[in-house]
C-alpha cells in the first residue's frame, strides 16, 4: 500500500541523503587525509611522532569552541547558508596544507581547519532532525555516516596514489594530495547553496498533501517531547544526560580517531609494502565498517532498541583494539582492527537517536553541539597520545590500549544511562490512519 508516509520519506530520503553522504564523504577525507600525508610529509618536514600526533589532533581545540556557536546560527540563519559556508572556508584552509613549512605550520592551519569545520557534523544532525521522524534516524544518520568509512574505503588508495605525483610541477606528492582533495569542497559549498532546501514547509519538490503530512508528523513528536519535559538552550547545555553522552561519545571517537590518524603508519611498520598496498589494506577495517554501520542502524531502528545495539557496539571497538597489542603477526593484529571497525562505526548512527529522542528545536540544536564538541575533544587525545606514547616506547600497543579502554568505558556507561525509547515511536495522532501504520517496529523506506 503506497501511503502518504511511504511516498514521502521515500522523496526526502532520495532528495537530501546522497547529497549530505558526499559532502560528508568530503569533509571526513580533508579531516583525515594527514595520515596518509604523514607517510612522506613528516620526512620532508622533520616532524616527530609527538608532533604529528599534537597537528593531527589539535584541529579538535578550535572545532570545540566554535561548535555549540556554528550550530546555533545554523539554526538561527539555515542550514543552506550555514553549511554552505562552512563548506567554502574548511575547504580552502585544507588545500593551504600545501603551504605548510614546518611544525608551527601544520599546527595552524590544523587550527583553523578545525574552527571553520566547526558545526559541520552536529548541523547535518540537527537538520535530519527536521526532516526524519524518530523511527527512521537510526538508519538515515547510519546512511549519511557511511560517508565516514566510505570517505576511507575510497579515499585511503586515491590518496595513496596522489603521493605519487612527487615532483609533479616541483611540488611533493603530499601537497598535491591537500590540493587536489580541497577542490571538491568549495565545488560543493556552491552546489549546496542552491540545492538544499531548509525545512518541509519550504520544500517545493514534495506534494502539497506530503508537505503537510511531514510537518504535522514532526510537530506532533515535538509536542510529545515537551509535554515529557522541555528544556531551554542553557539547561540542554548543563543537563547531566547531555553530559554523560558526552562522555561516551568521547569514547567512540577516542577509538576512531586514535587509531586512523595512524593506521597507515601501523601498517607501514609492518614492512615492504608499497604506498597503493598500504591505501588497499587501510581501507578493509574501513570497508566492515561501512557495512556494519547500514547494517546496524536499520536493525536498531526496526527494532526500536538502542541501549544493547549501542553498547555492543563500544564492546567490539574497545575489546578487539585491545586484542590487536597481542598479536605481533601482522595478518592477525589486522583480522582484530578490521573486527573492531565494526564496533567504531556501527555505534555511531545508534548514538544519535539518544540526544534526539528527548530534545528538540534549539536546545536540540545546542545538545548535540555540546555533545560533539566535547566528545570529539578525544580526537586530539586520542591521536596525541598514541603519538607520545609512541615515541616514548617505539610501539603502538600502548596507545592502542589507551583507545580500547575508552571504548570499554563507553559501553559501561551506555548500560548505565536511562533512555525512554517510548519518546521515539510515533505520536496517537488523530488521523493516523489516513498517513499509514506507524507501529513500535519502524516502517521501511
Amino acid at each position: 500500500m503506497d501511503t502518504v508516509e511511504q511516498r514521502t520519506m521515500a522523496k526526502v530520503s532520495r532528495r537530501l541523503i546522497p547529497f549530505l553522504i558526499i559532502c560528508y564523504f568530503v569533509a571526513y577525507l580533508d579531516r583525515t587525509n594527514v595520515s596518509f600525508a604523514a607517510l612522506t610529509m613528516r620526512r620532508d618536514l622533520n616532524i616527530s611522532d609527538a608532533a604529528y600526533g599534537l597537528g593531527a589532533g589539535i584541529f579538535f581545540f578550535t572545532y570545540f569552541i566554535f561548535e555549540v556557536p556554528s550550530n546555533l546560527a545554523l539554526e538561527r540563519f539555515g542550514a543552506r547558508k550555514w553549511i554552505a559556508r562552512i563548506m567554502l572556508t574548511w575547504g580552502i584552509l585544507s588545500g593551504c596544507m600545501a603551504i605548510i613549512g614546518g611544525e608551527w605550520g601544520f599546527y595552524i592551519v590544523r587550527l583553523l581547519l578545525g574552527a571553520a569545520e566547526a558545526g559541520f557534523f552536529p548541523g547535518i544532525i540537527f537538520y535530519l532532525t527536521l526532516w526524519f521522524p524518530s523511527v527512521y534516524r537510526a538508519r538515515i544518520v547510519g546512511y549519511f555516516m557511511a560517508a565516514i568509512p566510505g570517505s576511507a574505503v575510497l579515499g585511503a588508495p586515491l590518496s595513496a596514489l596522489l603521493l605519487y605525483l612527487d615532483g609533479v610541477a616541483g611540488l611533493a606528492g603530499w601537497k598535491w594530495m591537500f590540493i587536489l582533495e580541497a577542490v571538491p569542497a568549495v565545488i560543493l559549498s556552491v552546489v549546496t547553496w542552491v540545492y538544499l532546501t531548509d525545512r518541509p514547509s519550504d520544500a517545493h519538490w514534495l506534494e502539497p498533501e506530503e508537505r503537510t503530512w511531514l510537518s504535522e508528523r514532526l510537530a506532533a513528536e515535538q509536542r510529545q517531547r515537551l509535554a515529557a519535559q522541555h528544556f531551554t538552550v542553557t539547561q540542554a547545555l548543563l543537563n547531566p544526560r547531555v553530559m554523560a553522552l558526552a562522555f561516551i561519545y568521547f569514547g567512540t571517537v577516542a577509538t576512531n580517531y586514535g587509531v586512523s590518524f595512524w593506521l597507515p603508519q601501523i601498517i607501514q611498520s609492518f614492512g615492504g609494502l608499497s604506498k597503493i598496498e598500504i591505501g588497499i589494506i587501510t581501507a578493509i577495517p574501513y570497508a566492515i565498517g561501512l557495512v556494519g554501520m547500514v547494517w546496524w542502524g536499520k536493525r536498531s531502528d526496526i527494532k526500536l532498541e538502542r541501549k544493547f545495539h549501542a553498547a555492543f557496539a563500544c564492546f567490539v571497538a574497545g575489546f578487539f583494539i585491545a586484542l590487536s597489542t597481542a598479536f605481533a603477526n601482522p595478518t592477525l593484529k589486522m583480522v582484530c582492527l578490521s573486527i573492531a571497525g565494526f564496533g567504531v562505526f556501527a555505534v555511531l548512527p545508534v548514538f544519535w537517536t539518544f540526544p534526539t529522542a528527548f530534545l528538540s528545536g534549539a536546545a536540540a540544536a545546542a545538545g548535540i553541539a555540546i555533545i560533539n564538541a566535547l566528545g570529539n575533544l578525544a580526537g586530539f587525545a586520542g591521536p596525541y597520545v598514541m603519538g607520545w606514547i609512541k615515541q616514548e616506547t617505539n610501539s603502538f600497543s600502548g596507545g592502542l590500549l589507551f583507545v580500547g579502554a575508552c571504548g570499554l568505558a563507553a559501553m559501561v556507561i551506555v548500560l548505565l544511562l536511562p533512555h525512554e525509547s517510548h519518546l521515539e515511536r510515533a505520536p496517537e495522532e488523530e488521523h493516523a490512519h489516513e498517513y499509514g501504520p506507524s507501529g513500535i517496529e519502524a516502517p521501511e523506506l
